[in-house]
C-alpha cells in the first residue's frame, strides 16, 4: 500500500459518521471556511495564491483551532494534489525520506504532492534539513503548521523557501456562526438529532473556547449528548441551555504554552503592566499565567526581578515584600500562595518607580567590557604584610570615620574612570532622599578640596 492511499481527503463515509463533530464539520471549500479574512478575503494574499494555483511552500502560524489543517486540505482539493499528512510528534527522518521518495516517483508521472506537517516546530534541525532538497526542486509543496513563532522554531534555510501566513484566533461571533451551522447541518452536523441551543448557551461556549473552533465544537457535541440524555430521562427537551453548556465546558481553555511564545508574551505583559503602574492589568496577566498552569515559582522569580529592575531604591522595601511572597508561595502552594504573588504585583504596580540602579549597573558592565581591567589603586589595597607596605599598598588611604562629615575626598575608581557617575537617582519615593544625600556628599568633598 502506498502512503498516498492514506489521504484523509479520501476518508470513507463510514469513518466520517463516527468521527467527532469537529472533524465532520471541517470546511471543505473556501466558502465554508470561517475567519482569517485578512488572508482569504477577495484579493488577499493567501486567497490569490490558492486561486492562481501558486505552488510555493508555506507555513501557517497561529493558535490551535484556527483552521491550519483545514486550509491545507482545501488547497489540496482546489489544486487536485495528493495530500499527505505528517505529524512531527510521531514521525522521524526515516518516514520523511520514505515519503519524499514516493513523492518524487509521483512527480515523474505528473502528479503533485502536498506534504502537510502538523506541529512542524517539533522537528529538530536535522529533520527540517531533510525537507530542503525536495522543497528546492519542487518535488513537494510543503505546508507546515505551527503554534510557535517560526522565526525561532524553523531553520532559516527552510524558512527562506516558505511563505509565512499568520492565522488569528476566531472571534466569538465567528465561533457562534460555526456552532449554529453545526446545529443546522443534517448531513454532517447535529441537524438530524433535533437538538437546538439557546443563544446564551452558544455565547457561553464561544466565550470559553478562547477562539478555538475545535474546542467549541467538541463542547457543543458534549452539550448535545447531555441534552439528549435529559430528554431520555424526561427532564426536558433537546435544548442546550446555558447551564448544560457550562457543564460541558467544565473549565475555560486557556491558550498558554509554558515553553512557547504565549509564555514570553504574557510575562512581558505582566512586567510592562507593573512598570506602567497598572495594578488591574498586572493582576489579570498574573492570573492568566497561574490559572493556565504556569510554574508559580517562575512567576515569583520574575516578580522579584521587577522589584529590583523597575522599583529599585525608590521603594527598597519592595524587594523584601517580593521575597516574602516567594517564600509564601513555596510554603503554601497553589491556590493560596497565588494570593501572595497577587499582593506583590499590586504593591509593585502602585510603588514609586526607578530604574536608576538598573541603568547604572548596565553602564558599569559596558565600561568593564570597553576598558582595560585596571589594577586596584594602591591607596585602596590592604597591606597585611611588611612587603606590601613597602610597595605603598594602602598609602594615602583616608578612613572615612576619622574625617569630618565621614566623607573623604578620595577617588575610589580606577584612574581612567575617575569622576564617572553611574548612579543618578530619580526624584521618586525614597530615591529622592538618596539624591539629596548624594548632593550633600558632593558638597562635603568640594569643601575639602578648597
Amino acid at each position: 500500500m502506498s502512503l498516498f492511499d492514506a489521504s484523509p481527503v479520501a476518508a470513507s463515509a463510514a469513518h466520517a459518521r463516527q468521527a467527532p463533530l469537529a472533524e465532520r464539520m471541517r470546511p471543505r471549500t473556501l466558502e465554508e471556511y470561517v475567519g482569517q479574512e485578512h488572508l482569504l478575503g477577495p484579493g488577499k494574499p493567501l486567497r490569490v495564491a490558492i486561486e492562481s494555483d501558486d505552488a510555493a511552500s508555506m507555513i501557517f502560524w497561529g493558535p490551535p483551532g484556527t483552521g491550519k489543517t483545514t486550509l491545507a486540505q482545501i488547497i489540496a482539493r482546489m489544486t487536485q494534489a495528493s495530500f499527505i499528512e505528517f505529524s512531527a510528534v510521531l514521525s522521524g527522518i526515516k518516514e520523511i525520506k520514505q515519503v519524499m521518495v514516493e513523492a518524487e516517483k509521483a512527480a515523474g508521472f505528473g502528479s503533485r504532492t502536498i506534504l502537510f506537517v502538523d506541529e512542524i516546530h517539533r522537528f529538530n534541525k536535522a529533520q527540517q534539513d531533510a525537507f530542503l532538497p525536495y522543497v528546492e526542486r519542487g518535488t513537494i509543496r510543503l505546508i507546515g503548521a505551527t503554534t510557535e513563532n517560526p522565526s525561532f522554531e524553523i531553520i532559516a534555510a527552510l524558512l527562506s523557501r516558505c511563505r509565512v501566513y499568520t492565522l488569528v484566533a476566531l472571534t466569538e461571533e465567528q465561533i457562534v456562526a460555526l456552532l449554529r451551522r453545526a446545529l443546522e447541518d443534517a448531513e454532517r452536523g447535529l441537524g438530524a438529532s433535533g437538538v437546538s441551543a439557546d443563544e446564551d448557551a452558544l455565547a457561553t461556549i464561544a466565550s470559553y473556547s478562547s477562539g478555538d473552533a475545535r474546542n467549541a465544537l467538541n463542547a457543543l457535541e458534549v452539550a448535545a449528548k447531555l441534552a439528549a440524555s435529559q430528554k431520555t430521562k424526561g427532564h426536558g427537551e433537546h435544548v442546550i441551555t446555558k447551564g448544560l453548556a457550562a457543564e460541558a465546558l467544565q473549565r475555560r481553555v486557556l491558550l498558554y504554552d509554558k515553553k512557547g511564545e504565549q509564555h514570553y508574551d504574557i510575562i512581558s505583559a505582566l512586567h510592562k503592566s507593573v512598570r506602567n503602574s497598572d495594578p488591574d492589568a498586572a493582576l489579570y496577566w498574573l492570573g492568566r499565567m497561574l490559572e493556565a498552569g504556569e510554574d508559580p515559582m517562575y512567576c515569583a522569580r520574575r516578580i522579584v526581578r521587577m522589584a529590583v529592575e523597575d522599583i529599585g531604591l525608590a521603594a527598597p522595601e519592595a524587594l523584601n515584600l517580593c521575597l516574602s511572597a516567594k517564600d509564601a508561595m513555596h510554603f503554601l502552594g497553589q491556590p493560596e500562595g497565588g494570593l501572595a504573588l497577587a499582593q506583590a504585583v499590586v504593591y509593585l504596580a502602585l510603588a514609586p518607580k526607578s530604574n536608576a540602579v538598573y541603568t547604572a549597573y548596565n553602564a558599569v558592565r559596558a565600561d568593564i567590557e570597553a576598558t582595560a581591567a585596571e589594577p586596584v589603586p594602591l591607596h585602596l589595597r590592604n597591606a597585611p604584610t611588611k612587603l606590601m607596605k613597602e610597595l605603598d599598598y594602602g598609602r594615602d588611604y583616608q578612613y572615612a570615620h576619622d574625617v569630618e562629615g565621614r566623607v573623604a575626598d578620595m577617588e575610589c575608581l580606577p584612574p581612567s574612570l575617575a569622576g564617572r557617575q553611574y548612579y543618578r537617582p530619580t526624584g521618586e519615593g525614597r530615591e529622592k532622599l538618596l539624591g539629596q544625600r548624594m548632593d550633600e556628599i558632593a558638597r562635603i568633598k568640594a569643601a575639602k578640596r578648597k
